[in-house]
């Protein structure tokens, strides 16, 4: 990995636009499994701040050991050096959308990176999940880490409420937050997901080319047709119980 000590300009160069969407949600919430989903279906690239730290570290270079250093002395990292990881990630991509997953976890994380890379997200997706769930699954997953424990949880929910929920709230003031229900199965998360991600998509492929314009045209019609006709299916069976029972009520009445 590069060493993100190195100068990075402000933003990026014209010719790569970028295309970002932050992943927000309590612990356990399943960002990472959403984003993994969202990566194969969307063609996205998947960024974690947490990954890319571990990563620098790990490569041995002086901004690692640097990053190493405030962490044994119990130091928070400044926002800028997980930012310009998170930016020199994006410009090394042959790719131009991004999911940034558990990011920016504070306000000032959301106004440094606004205004060092000079994007604002497409929009945030939060995956909202009641704490009581959270917590059942965390401690049912049993995969022996060490913050796995109901005091850490606890610590930890009250933190995001804290220190994500306010980012959440700014970016809801511009209308950017696409809530999801997270309490409910994995599959049934992302059928939610993909009527958020379909109209984004729909739009940067349509821009792209005609030849793609009208190949995206016709994927998204059969999408939002689908889902269409699925609603219409219910409403008609419905319609024709409501039409059985009637007519059941009439023949009681008339013969018996």
């Amino acid at each position: 990995m590069a060493d993100a000590s190195k100068d990075i300009v402000d933003g990026f160069p014209g010719d790569k636009k970028i295309k970002v969407v932050f992943v927000l949600g309590g612990p356990g919430s399943g960002k990472g499994t959403q984003c993994a989903k969202i990566v194969q279906h969307f063609n996205f690239t998947h960024l974690s701040a947490g990954d890319l730290l571990r990563a620098e570290i790990k490569s041995g270079s002086r901004n690692g050991v640097m990053i190493q250093n405030m962490m044994n002395e119990g130091k928070i990292v400044p926002p800028e050096v997980t930012i310009k990881l998170l930016q020199r990630a994006m410009l090394d991509s042959a790719n131009d959308k991004f999911l940034i997953d558990g990011f920016p976890r504070d306000e000032e994380n959301r106004a440094a990176f606004e205004n060092i890379t000079k994007i604002e997200p497409e929009f945030v997706l939060y995956l909202d999940c009641p704490e009581d769930e959270l917590e059942r699954r965390i401690l049912s997953r049993n995969q022996g880490r060490a913050d796995d424990n109901i005091e850490t949880l606890r610590k930890r929910f009250r933190v995001f409420k804290e220190s994500s929920l306010p980012v959440i709230k700014h970016y809801d003031l511009k209308g950017k937050v696409r809530k999801v229900d997270a309490a409910k199965p994995v599959d049934e998360v992302f059928e939610d997901v993909k009527v958020i991600f379909a109209p984004l998509i729909a739009k940067a492929n349509y821009l792209s080319s005609p030849s793609t314009r009208t190949l995206m045209g016709h994927e998204y019609m059969v999408f939002y047709m689908n889902r269409l006709c699925g609603t219409a299916r219910r409403i008609i069976a419905y319609a024709f119980w409501k039409v059985y029972v009637v007519l059941l009520e009439l023949w009681n009445i008339i013969f018996w």
